[in-house]
Formats: C-alpha cells, structure tokens, sequence
C-alpha cells in the first residue's frame, strides 16, 4: 500500500514537476487560450507533458487546473465546465502516473492580475467548486499556488479544510528580493497559515531560485515543511518569443540548497522543462534530508497577535495639509483651468502662463494627456514642474489609449511619489485620429475600469490585486459629455462612473445656457460635485471646427452666428464675453467651474478667472442677503 503523502513528506524530498503553461507554448500552443481546456479537448496533449516530467524523474505531479475556476473559465465562455475540466485534469495525471507517485490538484489565485473588489463569499464559493471537483476525482492532496496575499490564501485553505483532511500545499508569489507583496512578514504568514491547516508552505512563479532561497532563510527556524516551485530565471522576449535564461544545471545546484533550507518539495514553474526537472532529480538523488528541528511554538502562536481582519494597514503616513478640490468646491466656487502641455520642447510660455493663472486665484491647474491623441510633452513632468514653482495644484489627465496596464499603474505610482494626487480619468481618443496615426491604442482598461484600479490603489492594493506597502491618496475625477441628444442616457452613464468611485466630474465645454440649466435639473440626486466646462472661442474658424470636427463638442447655432467671421483679437473678445454669458448662468446652477484655455491664449483664462471671482462675491452677497 502507497505510503500517504503527508507521511512519506516527514521522511523524504519529491521531486515536483516542472511548467505547463510554458511548456505547452514552447510547443506551439498560442498565448490567449485556455490551456485547461486541453483536459476534454485534446488529452493526450497533456497527458504527454506529464509523462515527459515523470520521465524526467517527477515524484508529484500537479493537475492541469491552475486556472480552472468559475472566474478564470469565464473568459473563454468556459465557466459551467469547471468541474468536468478540473476532474478530467485529475484522471489524466493519476493515468500518466499509474500509481508510481502523488497527484495534487492544483488551484491558482483568482485576485491575480484581477481587481480586488471580488467578494470574500464569492472568492470562496469560486474555490470550494474547484476544490470540490479535485477532492471528488481522488486526489492526493491540494496544492493552492502563485498567491500574493494572505487573505485570499487563507479564503482557499479554508475551502479545503472544510471538505478534507487531505495535505494542502500553500505557495505565494513573492517578487525579485525575495518579499511577499503583503502587509505581513514572511513568518507571520507562515505561522498563519499553519494555524489554519497548511502541511507544507512553499513559493512559485514570479522569480527565479535565489529570491525565494532568500525568502526560505527568513522562515527555516520555524521547523514548517517548504515547497518551492521557482521559475527559470526572469523571462525575456527575444525574436517573438518568450524565453527563460535560468539553465538545468543551474537548478540542479539550487536544488541541493532549497534541501538544506527545510524543502520537501522541489520543482519548477515558468520557464522549466523536462530537463530542470531530471537536473533536480539527479541532483537530489543521493541526498539524505536533514531532520526538521521541532516547530516554534511561540512563532507559530504569533497569529493571535495577527488583526483578524486581514486588511493591509496603511503605512504611508500622509496627511493632507490642504483641502482637495471636493473639499473646496463644496464651500465655494472653484475654478480649475486647463493649459495643454506644448506640442515641442520650449516650456517658458507653458511656465509664464502657469504662474499668471495662480496670481489670478486658480484653484488648480488641469493638463491633457495628449489630447486629440496630439503628442505633448509629459503631463506628469509639467504638472511637478507646475506644483514646484508655483504652488499650484496640479490636475492630471490619465488616458487608457496610451499605457497598458503595467504602464498605467506605474504611472500612477510615480504620481503618488511625487505628490500628485488629483487625477482625471479619461478613455482617450484613438491614436489613428492624432499625429502619429501608425501608433497603437492601447486601451487595456474602460474609463470606469480605470477609475475602480485608482481608487483601489488608495486601498494599498495594486492592480493585480497584490496588496502594496503603502496606500495612495488619489482624488479622482471622470470626465462626462453632456453634449449629447438623450441627456438622460448621458446621465445614467455617468452614474456608472460615481458607482465605480469618481470624486467628482469635469464636463466637456458647454456653449448653450438651457442645457447648463437642463443639466443641473438632470443631476440634482447626484452627490458628488461638477465643474461645468467652459472654452472661450478664439475665431469663427475655431468655432466652426470645434462644432463640426471635435468629439464630444457641439456648439448652439446662437454661438455660431456670433462668431461667424470673427478672427484675432476681434475674434477672442467676442469669445471671451460668450464666456462670461456661460459662466454667469453656470455660477448659479454648479460651484465647478473649469475653463480651457484655447491655444495657450492664457490671458482668456485669466480674465474670466477673475470674472469668476467677481461675480461670486455678489453671489456670496445675494445669498447672505437672502439668508439674512
């Protein structure tokens, strides 16, 4: 009779197996489907990897389940297949291996690469199915693997606990030094999770053997059995292809280290071939495991001291020395301006008409990110430079066109360095409409999507849905289109937006007072602020194009007569008191008030800043009369 694996793991090392996924693309298998899907469609495809890694010298072997859950399935229309895919995955192994060694189901992090704002319950319900269907196909014990945060580990680990008692495997992520992406220290999340049921704690994927080498010596003491399943180096794209550098050999020589430092396991994740794995197996071949030191007690109990809540604390330590523009606007009128960062590498007028509009009393200084998909120079640089030396807040424009989603975070986390935190999120226009039509738009996110990973970076959570150090402390805004034939359908997108965690709503430019009026009357339940968009005209030419060639911009015919012919200085007087026409019924209805400025005329802007302040003293006035 086989020895059970919870057992044979006191007395011996296995050799794990290697990747699958890797494995299957290096084959010829395209990125983009679902390789668990392989289990009903093409078995024998899988079956083959695992007989090539049990060749290889492979005691354990992992299911091709990694993603089969209800949330991942999903994508690929898959999602009421997940126990067939996931029991299939078992049959398959437990044949390639033919008793000759242990079969552990595998089931991978949902968060991952995902936003965090799936419920705990339904986290739980996606892996009790799995789980559900592994354990009823006969399993040898559950591997729980590539995880960034405790919490979800343990909504998992808990999942099987509740069903069997059979060994669990626990594995996290962790990044290029060797620390989980948590709120948590190494042996705190150990401790934690051996509290809760897990037989072996280990790590995979996202790095290579001497990360988690450094991650094992944090822990050895604790006496608690390890895994460790690393990738083969960092990955690398060379001539179309993704390749990993990290050599067989190499992983023979680590695999003696990982035995010394409490490994019970040892395989590969991304990257590892049949070759990695016969290295580690000849590698170990003679080796004699040392004997576990007892476990620690006093380490292992440190859980109590654990908040139970399981929330990242937030250690940023910022603290706001100034009210945020929500802050402002709900006290008074507020005016943001926009000036458009320059089109080539001259910044002194930019400069110039920063600090003429911050004499005027702007509340805050808003920048395009490449409107029009117009290259400029960086948002981000000219809003540090802006804030540097004139103290004035910098608004930031962030467009899904431009930055996938790696791109976009990062972004934000320089933002955050350099203490930008008002941001104004935006879809973009598309690239082929700019001045470099050849380049790609990128729209990797929606702008609700954006909106929901900025706001879940001020909860300390990345957007892969890995818990971060610290938390952000961004004011965001959405952009919303009131120009539009069914203003109530407008409306009830907006909605959507305050839904996803906009703080407040920058409208593009009106130019007809009813729908100012019309506006007020359609978002009145809405409890978050708006700044009413207001773009003085420059000339009846401008006029003409804005109305006819720009998105999202429509022009009333009144305005258009009144600017017909009209150029230069002639033109920006009368565009100028239109403006003021606008901002008047506007001040009454909205206390945002957010001006463009057209072609960096910033002497437009600044004058009707100051209109804005004249006439809210005798709104001011008016109301306190009235009050009186």
């Amino acid at each position: 009779m086989r020895v059970n694996l919870r057992e044979v793991l006191q007395k011996k090392i296995l050799i794990g197996d290697g990747a699958i996924g890797t494995f299957l693309y290096q084959k010829g298998f395209p990125v983009g489907i679902s390789y668990e899907e392989l289990n009903l469609e093409s078995p024998d495809v899988i079956r083959d990897v695992h007989l090539r890694y049990i060749e290889a010298g492979a005691q354990l072997i992992e299911t091709n389940t990694f993603s089969a859950n209800y949330d991942k399935l999903s994508k690929f229309g898959l999602e009421d297949k997940v126990a067939s895919i996931n029991r299939a995955g078992v049959r398959i192994a437990k044949e390639a291996l033919n008793g000759q060694g242990y079969v552990v189901g595998a089931a991978g992090s949902i968060r991952a690469g995902k936003r965090s704002d799936i419920s705990k319950s339904k986290l739980g319900y996606y892996f009790e199915e799995q789980v559900t269907a592994l354990l009823d196909e006969g399993v040898d014990g559950i591997l729980l693997e590539t995880f960034y945060d405790v919490e979800e580990l343990l909504i998992a680990l808990r999942s099987v606990r509740k069903q069997s008692d059979l060994p669990v495997i626990c594995q996290f992520a962790i990044d290029d030094i060797g620390r989980t992406l948590d709120s948590y220290t190494m042996p705190e999340a150990f401790s934690i999770l051996h509290g809760e049921g897990a037989d072996v704690i280990g790590f995979n994927c996202r790095t290579g053997p001497n990360a988690i080498m450094r991650a094992m010596e944090s822990v050895s003491d604790l006496g608690i059995p390890m895994s460790v399943f690393p990738n083969a180096g960092i990955a690398d794209f060379v001539d179309g292809e993704v390749r990993y550098g990290a050599s067989a050999e190499y992983f023979g020589q680590t695999a003696v280290r990982f035995a010394d430092l409490s490994a019970r396991i040892i395989g590969g994740c991304c990257g590892t071939t049949p070759e990695h794995i016969k290295a580690i197996a000849e590698a170990l071949a003679t080796y004699i495991p040392p004997v576990l030191p007892p476990l620690d007690e006093e380490a292992l109990h440190a859980r109590d001291e654990i908040n139970s809540s399981f929330e990242p604390a937030n250690q940023n330590g910022k603290i706001r020395t100034e009210p945020t523009i929500v802050d402002l606007v709900k006290e008074r009128h507020t005016v943001i301006v926009e000036l458009d960062p320059p089109r080539d590498l001259d910044i002194e007028r930019f400069l110039k008409g920063a600090k003429c509009l911050k004499a005027a009393g702007v509340d805050a200084l808003t920048l395009a990110d490449n409107s029009l998909a117009v290259t400029r120079m960086s948002n981000m640089a000219l809003g540090y430079l802006v804030k540097e030396q004139t103290g004035m807040r910098p608004l930031i424009h962030i467009a899904c066109r431009d930055r996938n989603l790696i791109g976009t975070q990062s972004h934000l986390m320089g933002f955050d360095a350099l203490g930008i935190d008002h941001v104004l999120a935006v879809t973009g226009d598309p690239a082929r409409f700019g001045d470099l039509p050849g380049a790609s738009s990128v729209y990797d996110m929606t702008s609700f999507e954006i909106i929901r990973m900025i706001k879940q970076l001020n909860d300390g959570i990345a957007f892969s849905g890995k818990p971060l150090k610290q938390k952000a402390d961004f004011v965001v805004g959405a952009a919303f289109n009131p120009n539009v034939k069914y203003l109530e359908k407008a409306v009830q997108r907006l909605e959507k937006k305050i839904a996803a965690g906009a703080d407040y709503i920058m409208t593009q430019p009106v130019y007809d007072k009813e729908l100012i009026v019309a506006l007020k009357e359609a978002t009145k339940h809405l409890d978050i602020p708006i700044f009413i968009g207001i773009m003085p005209l420059a000339s009846g030419r401008n006029a003409e194009y804005l109305h006819n060639e720009v998105p999202g911009i429509q022009l009333s015919d009144e305005v258009r007569q009144r600017m017909a012919g009209l150029e230069g200085e002639e033109g920006r007087a009368m565009g100028t008191k239109i403006a003021k026409e606008l901002l008047e019924v506007a001040m009454e209805h909205f206390n945002g008030i957010y001006i463009m400025t057209p072609f960096m005329f910033y002497g437009m802007s600044e004058e009707l800043t100051k209109f804005v302040w004249e006439k809210s003293g005798h709104i001011m006035e008016k109301k306190g009369s009235l009050q009186l």
